[in-house]
């Protein structure tokens, strides 16, 4: 492995908070970089801090909450998208633009590993039950598996021009992913077999997807402004948001069930209980970009705002 890392840097960082509370939660808004460097995913560490990416700067950051956030450089530009904790106590992450896979350790040690398919857009990435991580490539219609030592497999799908996004390791012991272009959620086992799942809603064009507790998984429809819920045996349910042109970008899974995503368009935040109540909530400043949600150590759900910064929502206890 061929170390690229620096070490912790600064410049640039800062940490100020704008807040609103409405009768049910807060919304505080740290501010993390400038708006030019864009966190767009956040996952929680092993070492109890928020990690980030911030895409245009080639970045990786960390947030404690209540303290000041830091950043480590990697190739400016690389285009580090999205990021999940692997199995072996680092952090793992896409670079988009670069074409690779890259491994940050919680002191800031950064490795990087190439990629078999040039030219291949990793862009979604996540820790698979075999102790290996899986990731999607938007430009060569693949699933790939990584291992922690950097041997790579890749797994072309039974379909081309997909656009393959988002992955989340599902409780049934396969991998699930969505199928931007080809209107689809899929499921790849740990032998690289894949069933692919149309959705009811034609050019509904799904990004995100997350597990839930219950064995089912959750996702956004981008061009649809619907959030889906699939069920391990490939039955679907489509939610209509109010706001049909908010463009539902991430989702994640809060421990009571609760689906929190975001809405890149309509600038807010929403939820989505398990039996499909949804609520929506305005961020606080105008045009904020918001893209990856992510549970946080706080148990919270975190926001990345493109715009520079991470929103925190979090319930507000009744008076």
């Amino acid at each position: 492995m061929k170390e690229r890392g620096t070490p912790d840097v600064r410049a640039d960082v800062r940490t100020d908070e704008r807040t609103d509370v409405r009768a049910d939660v807060r919304i505080d808004v740290h501010t993390v970089s400038d708006g030019d460097a864009g966190p767009y995913a956040p996952t929680t560490g092993p070492d109890g801090a928020l990690w980030f990416t911030l895409v245009h700067a080639g970045r990786i950051g960390r947030l404690v909450p209540g303290a000041e956030a830091t950043a480590h450089q990697i190739d400016p530009g690389a285009g580090p998208t999205v990021i999940t904790p692997g199995p072996d106590g680092a952090l793992w992450f896409t670079e988009y633009k670069a074409h690779r896979i890259g491994r940050i350790t919680t002191g800031g040690a950064v490795d990087g590993f190439g990629l078999p398919t040039p030219e291949c857009g990793p862009f979604g990435i996540a820790a698979g039950p075999d102790g290996a991580l899986w990731f999607t490539e938007t430009a060569s219609d693949r699933i790939g598996r990584i291992t922690v030592d950097g041997d790579v497999i890749e797994y072309p799908l039974p379909v081309t021009g997909a656009f393959p996004s988002a992955i989340v390791a599902g409780g049934d012991g396969g991998m699930w992913f969505t199928l931007n272009t080809a209107n689809a959620v899929g499921r790849i086992d740990m032998d690289g077999e894949a069933v692919l799942h149309p959705l009811p809603t034609a050019n509904a064009a799904p990004v995100g997807i997350a597990a839930a507790g219950d064995g089912a998984l959750w996702f956004v429809e981008i061009a649809a402004g619907q959030v889906g819920r699939i069920t391990p045996d490939g039955e679907i349910t489509e939610f209509p948001l109010p706001d049909r042109a908010a463009r539902p970008h991430a989702v994640t899974v809060a421990d009571d069930g609760t689906a929190w995503f975001t809405e890149w368009a309509g600038n807010r935040v929403g939820a989505v209980t398990p039996d499909g109540a949804i609520t929506t909530y305005d961020l606080p400043a105008g045009g904020s970009e918001p893209h990856g949600i992510a549970v946080g150590p706080d148990g919270a759900v975190w926001a990345a705002l493109e715009t520079g910064a991470l929103a925190r929502v979090a319930p507000v206890a009744p008076a």
